[in-house]
């Protein structure tokens, strides 16, 4: 496998916005959870999004793409969702299915990633599924902040259909590692 911890691959825009993304973590769960400060925290979540489309539009647009990046950013994404889907629980005890489903699917997807990059020495970026099933976590995630006293039905149904695209998401990603772990490459 190439080395992807080289210093050009490591010291990039791209990559460092994701750092800046990380190190937002701390700050949106203390917002929401310590100090229930829900509309600061929502507005941070907007900058770390932003500094996520930020990043994507640079290394596309700029060739600042690197497979070290096609692993960093999704990490950093997925540890800020998860981050928020752990807070939301607080308040909806539902978000603990959605919870399940994503540790599952990222296990899954990690491990099955894992072989494939082993198999063809290549990072692959993400599919239309995962990019229209992290679209719908943050909306979910922004409303369930900005609207915190939304009817418990309508909260549920917004997780659900968060599982329902979390699964037909991790469905893709398997069927798509499965044809490149059985192809001869």
């Amino acid at each position: 496998m190439r080395n992807i911890f080289k210093k050009d691959q490591i010291l990039t825009i791209p990559n460092l916005l994701s750092l800046a993304r990380l190190a937002m973590i701390p700050l949106i769960i203390w917002l929401y959870a310590v100090k229930q400060n829900y509309s600061m925290a929502l507005f941070m979540l907007f900058v770390s999004w932003l500094t996520d489309v930020a990043d994507g539009f640079i290394a596309r647009h700029f060739n600042m793409t690197s497979d070290f990046g096609k692993i960093f950013d999704p990490v950093a994404d997925k540890l800020t969702q998860a981050a928020m889907l752990f807070c939301l629980a607080i308040r909806y005890r539902r978000m603990k299915y959605l919870i399940g489903i994503f540790a599952v699917k990222e296990i899954i997807m990690s491990t099955m990633g894992l072989f494939a990059i082993h198999k063809t020495d290549e990072i692959r970026g993400a599919v239309w599924s995962g990019k229209i099933n992290t679209g719908l976590i943050y909306l979910t995630i922004g409303l369930l902040i900005i609207m915190p006293n939304m009817d418990i039905r309508y909260a549920n149904g917004l997780i659900s259909i968060c599982c329902f695209s979390m699964i037909v998401s991790g469905g893709h990603y398997v069927k798509n590692y499965l044809e490149t772990l059985g192809s001869d490459k």
